[in-house]
């Protein structure tokens, strides 16, 4: 049984080895302009002081941070950990590598309560860690919202991030979690799974909320063969759960395009720049896999040029050149010289 909402919103924090981040993470918390809210720091089972950071803050702020300890599980287990326990009508997350502005709780909540919203999502900085050059911001157009009922396309263009989010805690509390723990892609699972139990809108909150650090050894910068086999699972099972809700097939095509973007785009880029010896063996069995279970990839309505043009928006219109690359068997060069272009510019855009 959900337990009774006393406040607002809810904001969890997975920890695992960040003592170092950790602090300004909850101090960038504890800033925020709102009255009603909670920080729940889930320490998953981390082996550094975690620990004892989050104990400390607890103790210092009884009225405002929640402590949760549990076996090491993943992050996807570890967000569950804080959602089974709010008591805020929203749910947002943090990662405690990052940072939020002072805003960044109020700012969400609004947005979503004010409109009915099931989902909101916010603007970011991506942040170097080492250097703190702002390499680009992220979701901060000004986009009209929408249901996932009448045009399931547009989740195409929500980033799968998950603290960026604030999430009605009944649709977190309501919707059918994974059997098994994704490696990575959990964020993008949380969407897909609590996009068809939505009924309100999706909002969005054009300003840069967080402050997203990037890092060299960030674990999406280093994909492995077996993170790859890990979010084919991932999405096989969301497919899985759409089949048995019944979905619609507009939102089953939706999300053929979303796994060609996010298994033959995003992982593809990851590949080629982290191990690209494997980049031919990825796309070759990607396409297989495509195929065989999201088939509509190649005739999507959601990547055409008429779906670019009526919606505006640069995500589809990168999304159909990514296609058109990647079915004429060009993503090599194409991703060789993106590579190089990053590297000559200094920014990261992201496809």
């Amino acid at each position: 049984m959900a337990p009774e909402r006393q406040i607002p919103i809810s904001i969890v924090v997975p920890c695992y080895k960040s003592e170092a981040t950790l602090p300004a993470c909850i101090d960038s918390l504890l800033a925020q302009d709102m009255d009603e809210y909670e920080i729940i720091c889930v320490n998953d089972g981390s082996p550094d002081r975690c620990h004892d950071i989050i104990r400390a803050y607890e103790a210092a702020h009884p009225k405002l941070v929640r402590g949760v300890d549990q076996d090491n599980g993943g992050l996807w287990n570890a967000r569950w950990g804080g959602v089974d326990i709010a008591r805020g009508e929203y749910v947002a997350f943090l990662d405690s590598d990052d940072t939020a502005t002072p805003d960044f709780a109020r700012s969400l909540y609004e947005g979503a309560s004010s409109t009915g919203a099931d989902i909101a999502v916010c603007g970011f900085a991506r942040t170097d860690q080492d250097t703190g050059r702002v390499l680009s911001t992220e979701m901060c157009e000004v986009r009209q919202p929408f249901n996932v009922a009448d045009d399931p396309g547009r989740l195409i263009e929500v980033n799968p991030a998950a603290w960026n989010k604030a999430y009605r805690a009944d649709i977190l509390r309501k919707m059918r979690r994974l059997r098994e723990t994704p490696a990575i892609m959990e964020d993008l699972a949380l969407l897909l799974l609590a996009a068809p139990e939505t009924s309100g809108p999706i909002v969005f909150v054009p300003k840069p909320l967080i402050n997203y650090m990037v890092h060299a050894d960030s674990m999406i910068n280093s994909v492995t063969p077996d993170q790859v086999a890990s979010s084919e699972r991932m999405l096989l099972e969301v497919r899985e759960r759409y089949l048995e809700q019944g979905i619609s097939d507009d939102l089953r095509s939706a999300l053929d395009a979303i796994a060609f973007l996010h298994l033959g785009v995003s992982m593809s880029l990851r590949i080629s720049e982290g191990n690209p010896s494997l980049l031919g063996t990825h796309i070759r069995g990607t396409t297989r896999f495509l195929d065989e279970y999201f088939p509509t990839w190649r005739r999507s309505p959601y990547i055409s040029m008429r779906y670019a043009r009526e919606k505006e928006g640069s995500s589809f219109t990168k999304l159909l050149i990514s296609q058109r690359v990647y079915r004429a068997h060009l993503m090599r060069p194409f991703l060789a010289v993106y590579r190089l272009v990053t590297r000559l510019t200094g920014s990261d855009v992201k496809w």
